[in-house]
């Protein structure tokens, strides 16, 4: 069969082109949080509750209301609880329940990450997953930085034909991991998506580009709500947090960084 040269110019191009966008993720924990990352022009929503802690699974309200008024595709992080990620089988069979109301509302993919008590990766409870997610888009989170051999992590990853892994490259941010990063994405060859993140901003995510040539990126943008204090001495927990929302603003730094 002969193949006109000039469609192959033209798909050549197409290929480029995806090559050289960059897709930015945000990581939301609200409603109001997913609009402003809507409207700063993020790529794609990461949704969970309790970003501060590191995020759990939102739960069914805010699921049924983000699928109704975001446009983007949305991700859903699939974690019952916060600390490790040694999970016992009723965790699992908690995630794998969560993961099918996820996939039953529509939503274009889920987050997931399970690690053994020796910092492999659980193939066992992750292929249980995976089989639950379907047709899903799935990516392995930030787990992955705990496990000690990330070179065979990241094959294991990519034989599942797990779609992207979040990471810092083992480090406290991703510019501290610039170096593990970059080593990884060599490694992935355009097999699955490295979206670097931790601590990533319009201010420091030009030298990260440069450095690692990653094509997805992974941010909070969030800035901090100023909150109402009561005179009274009684407090609901020990240490009270701060409360974080995504900044608009932000986001669109972020987006003109990627752009340019």
């Amino acid at each position: 069969m002969q193949v006109n040269s000039g469609c192959i110019s033209r798909i050549w191009q197409i290929n480029y082109i995806q090559r050289l966008m960059k897709k930015l993720e945000i990581a939301c924990h609200s409603l109001a949080s997913a609009l402003a990352a809507q409207e700063g022009g993020a790529d794609r929503i990461e949704l969970c509750m309790a970003l501060t802690t590191g995020g759990l699974t939102p739960g069914p309200g805010l699921l049924e209301l983000v699928k109704e008024k975001i446009n983007i595709p949305v991700h859903i992080l699939i974690r019952p609880r916060i600390g490790d990620f040694a999970y016992t089988s009723l965790e699992v069979d908690t995630m794998v329940k969560s993961i099918g109301l996820v996939r039953k509302l529509g939503f274009a993919g889920v987050v997931v990450g399970c690690l053994t008590q020796n910092h492999t990766l659980d193939l066992w409870n992750l292929d249980r997953m995976l089989e639950a997610a379907g047709e899903l888009d799935v990516t392995f989170h930030r787990a992955f930085d705990f496990t000690e051999d990330k070179s065979q992590a990241l094959e294991d990853l990519i034989e599942r034909d797990v779609s992207r892994v979040l990471t810092s490259g083992g480090a406290a941010s991703a510019h501290g991991g610039a170096a593990v990063l970059m080593s990884l994405i060599e490694q992935a060859a355009d097999r699955i998506v490295v979206m670097p993140g931790a601590g990533i901003n319009a201010q420091n995510l030009p030298q990260l580009i440069e450095q690692t040539k990653a094509t997805e990126y992974h941010a909070s943008a969030k800035k901090e709500i100023p909150q109402t204090h009561s005179t009274s001495e009684f407090k609901l927990t020990e240490v009270e947090s701060h409360r974080y929302e995504t900044d608009v603003e932000e986001v669109g730094r972020l987006k003109d960084v990627l752009n340019g």
